[in-house]
């Protein structure tokens, strides 16, 4: 596969870079991603990794645009009130850039449908706001042998985790939360509060370590940092970072899974 002039030109602030060049570039451009959650997080990381030439976005969400959601879900404006995200989402991708190949889903996702939207993926960032979701995408990038990314927010502080629970050795999400989250019991933003800038950093962020993990062997971006959640505090401001190691009685990646 080689750049067009055309994707040459559109990319060549990636391309002089050591760390990703041609080879990265090209690198993006063969892999699959798949996006749970638009909002918040998702928003902004999809500009990002859209704008870094990820040749296949898979976008899932089944919630609609709500006022609120204004002040930090940057893909969308006042029109957009009372329609699909994933729908919109698309629309923004193709009209960015028509040269990705974007599927999206307006599903719930449960334990049953996960599997599917996850399947083939080269990695899968997920920033939903509930621990079911979460834990339900995490089995399934196990069952299937796919990395996921982790990122959450509220209110000033933010978490971004990359897990590998099908490798041997590596964590997974749920060896992070364990299993008392299963049910839907999640602190919202909606009671909490969160500031929409700050939304903007941990996804950015999100974004940035998706594009590290995605070169893995490819660039010199740096380390997958499996195992790694890494905190960020808006009000000091400042970030700190923990490693997860594998819990062998982990009820999806651990030995008895």
């Amino acid at each position: 596969m080689s750049l067009s002039p055309e994707r040459l030109d559109r990319f060549a602030r990636h391309i002089v870079l050591p760390e990703i060049g041609g080879a990265g570039q090209i690198a993006l451009a063969k892999k699959h991603l798949v996006l749970v959650g638009l909002g918040g997080i998702g928003s902004p990381a999809l500009q990002y990794l859209a704008g870094a030439g990820i040749g296949k976005l898979t976008l899932v969400d089944d919630d609609r645009v709500d006022a609120s959601n204004l002040q930090r879900q940057t893909l969308f404006n006042e029109r957009d009130i009372g329609h699909g995200k994933a729908v919109i989402a698309k629309r923004w991708v193709t009209g960015f850039d028509p040269e990705l190949d974007v599927q999206i889903s307006d599903r719930r996702i449960t334990v049953a449908n996960a599997p599917d939207l996850v399947i083939g993926a080269d990695l899968v960032l997920d920033g939903t706001d509930n621990f079911a979701t979460r834990l339900a995408v995490s089995d399934a990038c196990v069952a299937e042998r796919v990395p996921l990314l982790s990122a959450a927010v509220g209110r000033f502080q933010g978490q971004v985790g990359a897990f590998a629970g099908h490798l041997a050795g590596e964590a997974c999400y749920r060896c992070f939360v364990g299993d008392a989250f299963d049910a839907e019991d999640c602190d919202t933003c909606a009671e909490d509060g969160m500031l929409g800038a700050m939304a903007g950093w941990v996804a950015t962020f999100a974004a940035m370590q998706a594009i590290r993990i995605m070169l893995d062997g490819v660039s010199a971006l740096g380390d997958t940092d499996w195992g790694r959640v890494h905190l960020l505090d808006g009000l000091k401001p400042g970030m700190r970072s923990f490693a997860i190691a594998k819990d062998p009685a982990c009820s999806a990646c651990g030995s008895a899974a």
